[in-house]
């Protein structure tokens, strides 16, 4: 009986193997197309992730360090030396760009004894020049974003985290500052005149606060903070600025949905103490300073705006008129505005013009 055990036995141990084998090659014929698919996913992400990186070098790396001198311009001959060489025309419309840009100041401005930035290269594409980083990576998932500095008097516009516009600004003067914060665009207008004095002629406008009505347009740039609240710019970059951006949805009374249009962050301050010039005419390439951005732009505080800075007929119409009421005071404790300085109230100067033309026609009808 001993003697016949292993021959039963045997058989079946051999069954059993054979029917596990076919078993393991079943699943693997049934795992392997998975396997292979989550393969080529992984490959196609590791692919995607190189270019995207190779992408991001080359903006990084996009521009070389161009040299800038600081020059004064001496006499009458150099001046004339400086318009000739650097202006406004077809064959010199490059390095007018350039100079213009990098001194944030136009070219009939310059004066005898001004002092005056000189680029060693001259590139059409003007972000070769920025002081912006040419990549924003916190601003990846942000379709558009406009990014203004007061103090370097200057914008870098993103489009997913890319450099897409550099541009020279001349904000506003210091009794009537553009202050730092969240803005987003509202309406943009192609020609608007002044609804404070109507021979102001404002070709591009875009507004980014409602009530305060700052905004972006073309305007003389003088080479200094000199507006009232708004940011100028030059004609070419005003125009860009006007198709770049998205204006704010409309409720169902048409009135503008706060923060829908494209964002606008004022960065920072400008340094009213010095009197000439600004900070880019401190430094000796555009690779010495790199403006740091905000981590979260969209989450920094909406702009304080001091109610000094509100024309009277709208102010009623302010939400949360208190905000309005303390800006002064809490700019101030944070240094914003300086503790000489005193804002002036915006002056409707098309209303001043109606009450005098009011007064003339009443005193002419006077009887003598």
């Amino acid at each position: 009986m001993n003697s016949s055990q292993p021959s039963n036995i045997v058989p079946s141990f051999v069954a059993a193997a054979l029917i596990a084998c076919v078993l393991v090659v079943a699943c693997a014929k049934e795992t392997q197309p998975v396997d292979a698919a989550a393969k080529r996913t992984a490959d196609s992400l590791d692919s995607a992730r190189i270019a995207r990186q190779r992408h991001v070098d080359s903006v990084v790396n996009r521009f070389p360090r161009i040299g800038l001198t600081k020059t004064v311009i001496a006499d009458a001959k150099a001046l004339a030396a400086l318009r000739r060489t650097y202006g406004k025309t077809d064959s010199t419309w490059a390095a007018y760009r350039a100079l213009t840009l990098v001194n944030r100041k136009d070219i009939h401005y310059y004066r005898v004894g001004d002092t005056v930035m000189i680029p060693d290269t001259i590139l059409k594409d003007l972000r070769a020049y920025s002081i912006f980083p040419q990549w924003y990576p916190e601003a990846v998932d942000i379709p558009r974003i406009v990014m203004i500095s007061n103090k370097w008097q200057c914008y870098g516009c993103y489009q997913n985290g890319e450099l897409v516009r550099f541009a020279a600004v001349n904000s506003g003067e210091e009794h009537k500052p553009t202050f730092p914060g969240r803005y987003a665009v509202n309406w943009k207008q192609r020609l608007r005149h002044s609804s404070l004095d109507s021979t102001w002629i404002l070709p591009f406008t875009v507004n980014f606060h409602q009530y305060a009505g700052s905004a972006m347009h073309q305007f003389d740039m003088p080479g200094r903070p000199v507006s009232h609240s708004c940011v100028r710019q030059f004609l070419t970059d005003a125009e860009w600025m006007y198709k770049f951006v998205r204006t704010a949805k409309v409720d169902s009374n048409h009135r503008f949905i706060p923060f829908t249009g494209t964002p606008v962050i004022i960065l920072d301050i400008f340094d009213f103490s010095r009197r000439n010039g600004g900070p880019w005419r401190d430094i000796t390439s555009t690779k010495d300073v790199v403006i740091a951005l905000p981590k979260k732009p969209l989450d920094l505080e909406e702009a304080m705006i001091p109610i000094s800075q509100i024309p009277k007929d709208v102010r009623g119409a302010l939400p949360n008129r208190r905000r309005y009421l303390e800006a002064d005071s809490i700019l101030r404790e944070r240094g914003v505005i300086r503790p000489e300085a005193n804002l002036r109230e915006s002056i409707n100067y098309n209303k001043l013009r109606r009450e005098k033309a009011r007064r003339k026609a009443a005193a002419a009808n006077v009887p003598k």
